[in-house]
This record gives C-alpha cells, structure tokens and sequence, in this order.
C-alpha cells in the first residue's frame, strides 16, 4: 500500500485558502500548534480517485518567500527542508482570479525550489461580473504546469483539484527563472562554492531567517572562495529578483489574462470610503461591535443558563442515586462540576468565533485593522489586536483565541498578556455586589454614582490594557520584524460552510485543548474545598449540631427561616388559600429550612476548617492591609477558579441558602469587622473592586493562555504581575480611603 501523498497548501491571505482546505477536508481535519511555536497547524486527509488519500498541510498565509514573520519563516523551512516529514509531494498554491498577478510571484518562487507545483485560481464566479477572461491552456503551457479553475462558493473545480494532486508526478518541477539573471558573478561564485546544491535554495538560505539545510550560513560565510554580502546588498538583489519575475508574470498575463474595466466597476470604492473614513469609519465600527457585544450576551445567556442548569441537575441526580461516598462528591462536585466550568464557555466561544468568521468573510475585517492600525501602534500594537481586546468584555478566553489572526508574535504575545485586564463578564457580579453594597444612591449629570462608578471600571481595565501594551513593548526583547501590510479583499457575502468550520473548530479546539487543563484544577479545588485535617473539620457535624442545640440557629439562619416563610405566608394568601392550610404548610415549610439551615451552617463550618479554609486563615495577615478579613481571603482564593466564584463562595460562608442577590447584599452590609463597623465599607468596597479590576483570578485564562503561547512561562509572568500589581493599587486605595 503507498504511503499518503503530502499536500501542501499555500497562498496569500485572502484568496480563499480556508475555503479549500475545508473542500478538500471536510471535518477529517485537525488543529494545533507547531511543535516548540505558536502558529497554528491546521491538517487534514482526502480522498483522492484510485483510492489514494492525500495528506493536506494548510500553511500559514504568505506574500512571498521573503520571509516578514514567523508564518512565512515556517513556509519557507518546510519547502526547504526535505527531512521534515511534512516535506510536500506536490505543492498546491491558491490564487484569486482578481489578482492573479499578485499571486503568481509566490507561484513562481515555490516552482523554481523544483516542487511539483499547481496552480488553483479561486473565485471564478466573479469572473463574468468582473469582467475577467482566462485563457487556461495557453496560461498552462506558458507556467510549465497544471491549472484547477475554482469557484469554492459554487463547489465547482474540487474535483479538479483531486485529479491533479492525484496526478502530480505528471506535473513538470522545471524552474521559471535562472537565478543568474540576478547576479551572474554573484551566483556564479555561489555554485562553485557549494556545487552539489542547489542554487535557488541556496539563495533563500542566505536571505531568509532560517538555518536548518546540510548547507549551514555559517559555512557559507566562513566560505574561503566565497565572499557573503551586506544586507543592503542582498536587499537590493531581492528587489531585483522581484522585478525580473513580475517582468515574466506581466509577460505571461499580456497574453493569457483579459480584463473589460467597463464591466468590473462595482460598489467597492464607494463602500471603503465610507468604512475606512477617518470619522464614520471608526463610528460604523463602534456600533458594529456594540451590536456583536450585545448579541453575544443576550444570545449565549440561554443556552449558558440551559448548560448550568442541566449539569446542576446532573450533579444532583448523581447525588440522590449514587450511594454518598467520596467517589460521589467527586463525581457530582469535582468531576461534573469541572466539566461544566468547561462547557459553559462553549455559547460565548462559539458566537464570538461566529461574528468574527462573517467578518472575515464578507471582507470587511481588512478594513477595520487598517482603520484601527493607526490608533493601536504606539502601544506597541496593531489593528488587529483591537478585535481581541473588545472581545475581552464578553470573556478573555475567547478573545485570546481571537488573537491567532495577528501574525506578528510580539504583538500577538503583548495582546494575549493585556486582554485579561479588560472587564469580562466574570467580574459584573462582583462588581455590582459591591458597588450597591458601598456606592451612595445619588446622580451626577444625569447618572447615577453606581453606574459612572461600572462604567470607569470598565475603562480603567481597558486603558490598563494599553497602558501595559505600551511597557511591554519596550521590555520585551522579542526579535520580531513588525511591516503592516493588509489587503483589501473584495466584498462578498459569507460562505456559511466555511463558517461553520471555523465555529466548530475553534470551538472543539479549545474543549479538547484548554479543557483538560480546567478539569484538573476544577477537582483539586473541590478536593482543597471539601477536606481538612484538624478534629474540627472531622467532627463538624458534631460540633454545630451540639452549638444548635445549646444556642439554637445563628441570627442569619433565623432570618433567612423567617423570611422564606414570610413570602412563602404572602404568596399563599394571594392564591386564596385557607388559614388552616397555610398553617400546616408553613409547618411542613419551617421544618424544612430548619433541616436546610442546620445543613448549610455544618458546610460553613467544614468549610472555614477545611484546607482552603485553613489557607484562608493564613492568608488573612497578607490580605487584612487590604481591608479584607478570612472569609474574603476564602473567597479571593475561591474565585481563582473563575472570578463570579466569589460571590458564591461569600453566599456559603455566610450560610446563605439562596442565591437570591439581595439577601447575600444584606448578609454582606451585616457583617463587620474587629472594631465592631462595617467590614464593606468605601475603602474595603473600593479596594476589592480595584483589586478584581488588575488580578487575574481566572484559571480558565491561563490555561488558554498557557495553550496559545505553547508555555507556561507567560502565564505564570502574567499571574504573578497582575496579582501583585493588584495587591498594590488595592492596599494603596485603601490606606487612602480607610
């Protein structure tokens, strides 16, 4: 049985690359990093005529072999290197029909490494209505090779495709151009030196940022007969070489390739000076995100409510049937739990990646990162970093997926460093806990102190953003070459199937990447939560029930009793319901949230003695400066695992068994601290939010962090300056406050 033949995909951005690999592929593909960088690498298997599979490489966009960042290093390693297993049998390079001149520079160049090379001219449905006529036969014979006419949005000329993979030792691997014609005595010189290489490969060697040939760059420079030359010179030989291959693609087009302007006139110009205009091109953007923002919470807010009930009810059906045990707390509070924390992100995941696909598609993302290009450079990023950082207020972990369409590696690490201190979602109900419990009611020019007090939270996180955007690019010493250069695709409408991919890819991407990461953590948070050393955590059944008997409930218990009996008494007598009966069934009622108390104040009390309880406690010394007492110490740890976590873990603390706002509100207003005052006060409310505002406390982050930058170097940097930056601006709010 022949081994699979290695396909490898390649072509500019923007000519329908995607769009074929996923014709060819369909869901038989994969995605991950390259081994030891963070590019992703997408493969997949098809199913070639005579029963032949091909195994087909997707390669990151480039422009030419002249490298300007590490995608197109990549490209440029693989075809050079015939060791690396993914070493392509047939190169298939894609090209759009509307700037096919463009496309065959990078054509030209892969033929001349001696590849056998097809050429795929994508997007032929615009032909008619562009005006466009090809002559494929004249075109073949004048590039030595063999052409796939292709319309992906029609699925026409996939098959094509196959038949010519398929077929490829037929294809010629001739070269186009002599690389003499760059520099006769140069190259001449070159051959003798090294006369078993090859010539043209030995020019990319000395060009490019790559060193992996038999031939290494230092033994072409320590050559004795063979004198390298400076990098302005190499230069201009490159710009040199350029020229004399658009001379031969002109040469090639004048004759083959046919354009009636009349009937290519459209509605393009007209529309890109509309949405790149220097006023209406950033509001038209501003209101298409608040749009996209908006969609994403009311839309994911369903099925993410659906998912945390289910698995609620999940976990509680694992409780009430499995025998109790360890293995069933495990299950129901590590395992169930941890999954969950898992799935739920999957609607916000799936929406953000959703909007950005039909963004992509239609064309119009182009123009938002070179609208937004000029307003991001001087912190060190670019236009495209700013999808990333407003995706950020929905959740980061998306918005750091967001970032792999940045192909620069410092400024994709800087965004994925500085998204986090946007304000997701996570932080809205500690924040508005907060700003209720410690913000006075109150108005200026027409809003209210509470809600200017959200709203400068949410810009101090962004400005925080791009304030460490800025330092970072200054100190980090990352070796990355930063040339902006973005095209102008056409205008079209989204092809759904290429939509649906990158949703479900993305989406699978991270359950199966990130996920397991969260997993793990997930159960050694519960294991933490729900054990402890000390005889008060083992006999904390004992001791509270012994404490109840003697002293009776705790004040909270009571009114949290009194109250549900109070509304349950409200709502009955509104029904109509008889005396006798609200009676018996209130009996019924207290009975049952006695028993509930009892069991909520025991989980308190294991709790607070537990490990995390225990850790707490000595975290206490480090967090009372800050204003905070052991049960936030509990909770700030808590919340590690995702930043709503805090309230949550507050509301068993305090022994709250609703989960109703106002009442956690209540219990939190109650509580005071050592000197008998209020422990949620201005300066306490204020240091918590800002302290939230700056950390990290989200595992989730980190673990995707952790999977996009292929270390655990940047997020455990990224950890330990947020949190400590965030201890600092907390502790001197509240010594100013206090």
């Amino acid at each position: 049985m022949s081994k699979n033949i290695n396909v490898a995909l390649i072509g500019n951005p923007n000519t329908g690359k995607t769009s074929v690999f996923n014709q060819l592929t369909g869901l038989k593909q994969k995605v991950g990093n390259y081994p030891g960088i963070t590019v992703e690498k997408k493969e997949g298997i098809c199913k070639l005529p005579r029963g032949v599979k091909a195994h087909i490489l997707d390669l990151p966009g480039t422009y030419s072999l002249n490298t300007t960042s590490l995608d197109e290093s990549l490209v440029v390693e693989l075809l050079l290197n015939k060791n690396d297993k993914d070493y392509p049998d047939v190169a298939v390079v894609i090209s759009d029909v509307e700037n096919l001149k463009r496309n065959l520079l990078l054509f030209t160049q892969i033929k001349d490494l001696k590849i056998p090379t097809i050429l795929v001219i994508n997007m032929a449905d615009r032909m008619s209505r562009k005006g466009i006529s090809l002559d494929i036969e004249a075109m073949e014979k004048k590039l030595d090779t063999k052409i796939a006419l292709v319309s992906t949005r029609k699925n026409t000329g996939i098959d094509r495709i196959k038949e010519l993979i398929a077929d490829y030792k037929s294809i010629s691997s001739k070269p186009i151009l002599d690389p003499n014609r760059i520099s006769p005595e140069y190259f001449e010189r070159l051959q003798k030196t090294f006369p078993q290489n090859d010539l043209y490969k030995l020019w990319l060697v000395i060009t490019q940022d790559v060193n992996f040939m038999p031939i290494e760059k230092k033994r072409i420079q320590d050559a004795t007969d063979f004198a390298t030359k400076s990098k302005d010179e190499l230069k201009k030989l490159q710009h040199k070489e350029t020229v004399l291959r658009y001379q031969l693609i002109n040469n090639i087009l004048k004759e083959t390739y046919k354009v009636d302007f009349m009937a290519a006139k459209g509605l393009r110009a007209s529309m890109d000076k509309i949405l790149t205009h220097k006023v209406f091109g950033y509001l038209i953007f501003f209101v298409i995100l608040l749009t996209i923002f908006q969609a994403i919470f009311d839309w994911s807010g369903y099925p993410m409510d659906f998912i945390d009930e289910q698995f609620a009810l999940g976990a509680e059906w694992i409780k009430n049937t499995l025998p109790p045990g360890i293995f069933t707390d495990l299950l129901a509070e590590g395992i169930v739990a941890g999954i969950g924390g898992i799935v739920i992100f999957i609607p916000q995941i799936a929406f953000l990646f959703l909007f950005i696909s039909l963004l992509e598609e239609s064309g119009y993302m182009s123009r938002v990162v070179f609208l937004m290009d000029r307003v991001m450079r001087p912190f060190g990023l670019s236009g495209k970093s700013v999808v990333p950082l407003i995706s950020g207020n929905a959740c980061a972990i998306p918005a750091i997926m967001a970032t792999r369409t940045i192909e620069n590696w410092k400024e994709r690490l800087i965004t994925i460093l500085v998204t986090p201190f946007t304000t997701c979602s996570a932080r809205l109900p500690v924040y508005l806990i907060l700003i209720a419990l410690v913000i006075p009611e109150g108005n200026f020019l027409g809003l209210s102190y509470q809600a200017l007090t959200l709203m400068l939270l949410y810009l101090i996180g962004f400005g925080m953003a791009l304030l460490s955007a800025m330092v970072l690019n200054k100190i980090l010493k990352i070796k990355s070459r930063s040339v902006f250069m973005i095209e102008m695709p056409t205008y079209r409408l989204p092809l759904l199937k290429n939509v649906g991919y990158t949703v479900i890819e993305k989406t699978k991407s991270f359950v199966l990447g990130a996920g397991k990461i969260i997993l793990a953590i997930s159960i050694v948070l519960w294991f933490l939560g729900s054990n402890g050393y000390s005889d008060d955590f083992k006999d904390a059944d004992q001791i509270v029930t012994e404490r109840i008997e003697n002293e009776g409930l705790s004040t909270y218990s009571k009114n949290y009793i009194q109250n549900n009996i109070a509304a349950y008494q409200a709502e009955a007598q509104a029904e109509g319901m008889s005396p006798t009966a609200i009676q018996d069934s209130i009996q019924v009622l207290s009975e049952e949230l006695s028993e509930r108390a009892v069991a909520q104040e025991i989980a308190s009390y294991k709790l607070e003695h537990s490990y995390i309880g225990q850790a707490g406690k000595a975290f206490e010394p480090i967090v009372k400066p800050l204003g905070y007492d052991w049960k936030i110490g509990i909770a700030v740890l808590t919340s590690f695992a995702a930043r709503e976590v805090f309230v949550g873990t507050l509301a068993t603390i305090y022994s709250v068994g609703s989960d109703e706002e106002e009442t956690i509100k209540n219990r939190m207003a109650a509580e005071l601290d050592e000197n008998g005052q209020p422990l949620f006060n201005l300066a306490s409310g204020i240091s918590l939010m800002l302290f939230y505002a700056f950390a990290m406390q989200c595992m989730s982050t980190l673990a995707i962090v952790k999977r996009e930058t292929n270390s655990w170097k940047w997020p455990m940097i990224q950890l330990g300056f947020m949190s400590v930056f965030a201890y600092i601006i907390a502790l001197i709010a509240y010594q100013i406050l206090i």
